[in-house]
């Protein structure tokens, strides 16, 4: 059995530090060789950095690309005929999006280990789903990280209710009909945090009632427009339980350019690693590696990309590794905060890049 199927097996929250260092080396190793031999480009860049696979005993030993050198370059280990999608990251009017050039057995392991995620904070069972977005996301030959999140995400649930119309307004009969159906039990809510805040600031303001007590929200895609206006974490989850009873409430962390690769956020607010991810935190003087509780620049790696070298990344985001295998919750591994864009780093975080747009 090889050490990505052993990550496969394992609790996506379940492994020992030291089994998960063990699998999740072999794992890279076994990526890195394989994106070198079929990307050269990615070959060009180990080859000028002198690095062999071979040596890496540890995750943090494997080099990393900038995540906006995608937008720059081809980046792609399989034959034109083989990439299934292309998928394009969210970025600002007039910025160049980064392109991640997807097989069928990277997809499929996309949507395998975000299943796995999601299914640890909100159960096995598909709820009925209320999307906090418009029809025509999925609509046109653009599959954005915006389209990438909502298909992804919409397996989850059945009975899928659009809780916009693609005017961007809330549909407010819609929602009514969703709820009278479906909200005397657990359902689903899915949105970009930037929606999210917009869609229920419109609730409030109808003049109408809103239960929303046996909701799950689960929201993402950056928080920059919101701090903007002074709403952070804390602040969104308390007027959402203050003002619909919506109290389970679940933010990720995530990125187009490692797709099905989340970070989902416990009942205690911590962004969690699963079996299939690893994340350290860099000094910005040296990219030298911070201690646990030390601010610094997110490195993300992942087992998924097979269709492109996205497998270890520095993303354009500070943050802090808050600590491992000891989070109230009781989920196993690191667990972090993001705690905001790099001051250079474009604003491009999905719903920010609709507020940048449209606001």
């Amino acid at each position: 059995m090889s050490a990505a199927d052993r990550l496969w097996e394992a609790p996506p929250f379940g492994l020992a530090p030291d089994e998960k260092v063990k699998y999740f080396t072999e794992a890279l190793a076994d990526l890195t060789a394989s994106h070198r031999r079929r990307c050269p480009p990615y070959r060009n860049i180990l080859d000028a950095l002198g690095f062999d696979p071979a040596s890496a005993r540890a995750p943090e030993e494997f080099p990393f690309l900038p995540v906006g050198l995608f937008k720059n370059l081809e980046l792609c280990s399989v034959p034109p005929g083989e990439v299934a999608r292309v998928v394009t990251s969210s970025g600002t009017s007039g910025q160049v999006p980064s392109k991640i050039y997807l097989d069928g057995p990277t997809a499929d392991g996309q949507r395998r280990a975000l299943a796995a995620i999601v299914s640890d904070f909100i159960g096995p069972d598909r709820l009925p789903m209320l999307v906090i977005d418009c029809p025509s996301v999925l609509r046109g030959g653009r599959f954005t990280a915006r389209a990438a999140g909502v298909a992804g995400f919409a397996s989850f649930g059945r009975g899928r209710t659009w809780a916009l119309g693609d005017d961007m307004r809330p549909d407010l009969d819609a929602v009514s009909a969703f709820l009278e159906t479906y909200g005397g039990k657990p359902f689903l809510l899915f949105g970009f945090t930037f929606l999210v805040w917009q869609f229920f600031e419109a609730l409030a303001a109808s003049g109408r009632a809103w239960d929303f007590q046996n909701g799950v929200l689960i929201h993402g895609g950056g928080w920059k427009t919101l701090a903007d206006r002074a709403v952070g974490p804390e602040e969104f989850r308390r007027r959402l339980a203050e003002g619909f009873g919506l109290r389970r409430v679940h933010d990720y962390y995530g990125m187009a350019e490692q797709t099905g690769s989340i970070f989902m956020a416990c009942e205690r607010g911590h962004l969690h690693v699963s079996a299939f991810s690893d994340l350290f935190v860099r000094r910005a003087s040296d990219f030298s590696l911070c201690e646990t509780g030390e601010e610094g620049i997110l490195q993300v790696q992942s087992i998924l990309p097979e269709s492109y070298p996205g497998h270890s990344l520095l993303t354009e985001d500070w943050g802090v590794l808050l600590g491992e295998d000891g989070c109230p919750c009781g989920r196993r591994g690191k667990y972090f905060a993001v705690l905001g864009r790099l001051k250079a780093a474009e604003l491009r975080g999905c719903s920010d890049t609709y507020a940048a747009e449209h606001g």
